[in-house]
């Protein structure tokens, strides 16, 4: 089918080295233990591409596709399908999985509530970023932190990362009918918002 997204975007992951060993490492000493899902499958297929005695060739990562296809309904027509969501999806569903194995071997008593939980991919791929917006009539600034594992950038011709991370990063205005509900003068006012 047209699986150049997966392709696409499983040889970044694969040259991506931190994240390369951890799945290697999973590989080599869980995923023997564990039932097949996607982040097994990744990890066969990482080590059998690591295994190869030649340099350069052609690897088909038929049984990751299976798998995938059989995990989501999405990804089961030969559809072409977008980078950065089947993206999205292989980090989201490998931390439910890790999340889910965690839990298994480290069960919550009952009655408390489960702490959260920070996976290794979380340490690879996790950020954070902070929305700050400043009122234009009290001159007050909210703060709020947000998580993310992967930032949306606008790309422009011949635009370098540093310039694409700039333009996201700066001012918005809030106003007409997008203006903000500011606690401190208690009103809806303009506001600039900008992430950092």
């Amino acid at each position: 089918g047209n699986t150049c997204y997966a392709n696409s975007v499983l040889q970044a992951l694969y040259f991506c080295q931190p994240f390369r060993d951890r799945v290697l490492r999973y590989h080599a000493e869980l995923a023997k233990d564990h039932e097949e899902n996607l982040l097994t499958c990744l990890g066969e297929l990482f080590a059998s591409i690591a295994g190869q005695k030649k340099r350069t060739g052609v690897f088909a990562p038929k049984k990751f596709i299976a798998r995938l296809k059989k995990d989501n309904e999405l990804f089961r027509s030969f559809m072409h399908q977008d980078a950065h969501e089947f993206l999205n999806y292989v980090l989201n569903e490998c931390v439910e999985i890790l999340e889910k194995e965690h839990r298994a071997a480290h069960p919550t008593p009952a009655g408390a509530s489960a702490p959260p939980i920070t996976t290794w991919i979380h340490d690879i791929f996790q950020g954070q970023l902070t929305n700050q917006t400043r009122c234009l009539w009290c001159e007050n600034v909210t703060s709020r932190k947000e998580a993310f594992l992967d930032l949306s950038l606008d790309v422009e011709q011949n635009a370098s990362v540093t310039s694409c991370l700039r333009t996201f990063s700066s001012n918005e205005t809030l106003d007409s009918a997008d203006k903000f509900q500011c606690d401190a003068c208690g009103g809806l006012q303009e506001a600039h918002k900008r992430m950092l």
